[in-house]
């Protein structure tokens, strides 16, 4: 085989590798749609669980038919003065000859831009509004943006460079984000406010499962080498292009885990979890332009951005952000746009900068001068300005016609029953009590009584029972009752126990409480808890005679003890009487046999 063959063979099957290796990145960038939903469903509560899965699912779909609409066409159309590709339908009216892996590779990646605005904005918002909304960021507000990056617009000739997405997906998201939860407002007990407006306290809102949300956590990650890699263009290219997307993020989680551990006393796992995405976010756009070394400093200053944005938006902004997506997205997009401008490296694999004379460009801190860290800059505040303008018209228009919030009821009881009839997204399992009720703090801050919940609740057990010497037909055996209140993981455990002491029959109750601890202080996403938080706990009832009392204590200590907050209460009362409804017997001998 001559050498001119040999040549054309490996062009021909590199080609065929890499353009199969496009749409497997596609693939993984798709997959992370279920990144984020996770991510969005663990960081806030289960009674909007099933609403947040809706949402992420919707905002591919209603991506996917306005992007064959005129997305598409406005994104890679025909170029018209640097500003906007024309729309087209060749998707319909030339698919034959239709660029299929092009189509496929930038709808997931405008379904990104869409699905981060839903987490700041999560819990509060309409569906039919975020249904509207989504579809408007995927038609018209990236496309023509990422026009100007990617479609042959004015700034990627001129010499701009982002090569998947910190400016034209993460950016905007993030921008559009702030703007959205603004527009919103905080959800209902999130801040006290004084009779002026002003706010006085901030409120942490615990996500309802930590594990979902570093499961998400963990499937972007996995995604991200998709993202990131999928337009590379020869193994080299895509191995340093590995490298840096991995760097960026475990040194931007290890820089936030410190941070915060110095911080706050303890390291923070929701922010951690934000600062591994914050990494990857901030070195989406140079990742085909930096080095170890600049994908390390990018990861340092992104664990910083997480605690500092969720910071701002609580103490300074007083902007509602359950999820972190502001931090996350916005800041660390604009950062890694910028750290382009300082660490490019025209020594990486497969580099590319140039400016519209084919003139190299290089980061400030490699020789290249102001050039491309202007060229940055000014496409982070063309990019901003635009977005900025025309996802506050879409809020403000969606806000004075259909209504952008859902009705201070409707949060309280949660947007899976209100928005979708969905009793809970978990029905196998025992629903969380504070996904079904809502607190004292909340109904208050809504100026609202609170509403009915949705489900049943057991009825709200006697505060004590009236003590007294016992009587029953068998003599003066004394009747006594154990009330024991316990975490709801330690309830089979305590079964047992009692069992083996010789209790028969035990009441279980689903109950919700709080109590304080002196000198115990515990923090979520850097807001200081409150301990009038209610949480689900168990109530377990034994009524004994024949068994000794001390012995039920001693049982349930042993079955419940584990040093730390929480552990449990007992309380001892004296029973007059017990009457067995179905034989009329009472005292001692209602308590024998196994109807109790």
């Amino acid at each position: 085989m001559n050498t001119e063959l040999m040549a054309a063979v490996e062009e021909t099957v590199g080609s065929a590798t890499f353009g199969v290796w496009f749409l497997i990145g596609a693939a993984l960038v798709f997959f992370m749609q279920c990144g984020f939903a996770l991510v969005e469903t663990g960081f806030t509560r289960a009674k909007n669980a099933g609403n947040i899965i809706m949402k992420n699912l919707m905002d591919f779909c209603i991506g996917t038919v306005v992007f064959i609409l005129i997305g598409f066409g406005l994104l890679l159309g025909e170029d018209a003065a640097g500003l906007i590709g024309k729309p087209g339908f060749d998707i319909i009216t030339n698919y034959a000859e239709f660029d299929w892996s092009s189509f496929v590779f930038n709808l997931v990646f405008c379904a990104t831009t869409a699905t981060i605005v839903s987490g700041a904005m999560a819990e509060r918002t309409k569906f039919i509004s975020y249904c509207v909304y989504s579809g408007i960021i995927s038609a018209l507000i990236y496309p023509i943006e990422a026009h100007w990056i990617w479609g042959g617009g004015w700034l990627v000739n001129w010499g701009f460079h982002d090569f998947a997405g910190s400016c034209a997906i993460h950016m905007v998201g993030g921008v559009s984000a702030l703007i959205g939860a603004k527009i919103l407002g905080p959800r209902i007990g999130k801040f006290t406010t004084d009779k002026n407006g002003k706010v006085t306290k901030v409120h942490a809102i615990p996500g309802h499962s930590l594990t979902l949300g570093a499961l998400g956590c963990f499937i972007l990650w996995f995604g991200w080498y998709g993202f990131n890699g999928a337009a590379a263009t020869s193994v080299p290219q895509l191995g340093s292009i590995f490298v840096t997307t991995t760097i960026a993020p475990a040194i931007a989680t290890v820089t936030c885990m410190i941070f915060t551990w110095i911080k706050y006393g303890k390291p923070d796992v929701s922010m951690c979890l934000n600062a591994s995405l914050a990494g990857l976010v901030g070195i989406t756009a140079g990742c085909d332009a930096l080095n170890a070394v600049g994908a390390i400093v990018v990861g340092i200053v992104s664990g910083l951005l997480v605690p500092f944005g969720v910071w701002l938006l609580d103490y300074v902004l007083h902007i509602d952000d359950p999820v972190g997506a502001v931090a996350v997205h916005m800041m660390n997009g604009i950062w890694g746009t910028i750290a382009v401008g300082l660490f490019a490296d025209p020594t990486v694999p497969g580099y590319a900068l140039a400016d519209q004379n084919g003139n190299e460009l290089a980061g400030l801190f490699y020789g290249g001068g102001l050039g491309l860290l202007g060229r940055q800059t000014t496409g982070v505040l063309a990019v901003a300005l635009w977005t900025a303008v025309t996802i506050t018209i879409t809020f403000l228009a969606i806000k004075y016609t259909i209504g952008l919030r859902a009705s201070a009821e409707e949060e309280i009881i949660g947007l899976d029953a209100t928005e979708h009839n969905l009793p809970s997204s978990y029905a196998d399992f025992m629903p969380s009590m504070e996904s079904i009720t809502s607190t004292d703090r909340e109904a208050a801050a809504a100026g609202i009584k609170a509403p009915a919940s949705p489900l049943p609740t057991a009825a709200p057990a006697p505060a004590a029972e009236k003590s007294s010497s016992a009587a029953s037909e068998s003599g003066n055996a004394k009747i006594t009752k154990i009330s024991i209140i316990c975490k709801q993981n330690k309830l089979e455990a305590l079964q047992k126990a009692l069992m083996e002491v010789g209790v028969k029959g035990i009441t279980v109750t689903q109950v919700l409480g709080y109590g304080t601890q002196k000198g115990h202080e515990t923090y979520y996403r850097g807001v200081r808890e409150d301990r009038s938080t209610l949480l689900p706990k168990v109530k377990v009832e034994a009524v004994v005679s024949k068994v000794p009392v001390s012995d039920v204590i001693s049982a349930a200590k042993n079955a419940l003890y584990t040093g730390n907050i929480g552990d449990g209460k007992m309380f001892v009362y004296d029973v007059e009487n017990v009457v067995k409804v179905r034989t009329g017997e009472e005292g001692f001998d209602a308590l024998q046999g196994e109807d109790y």
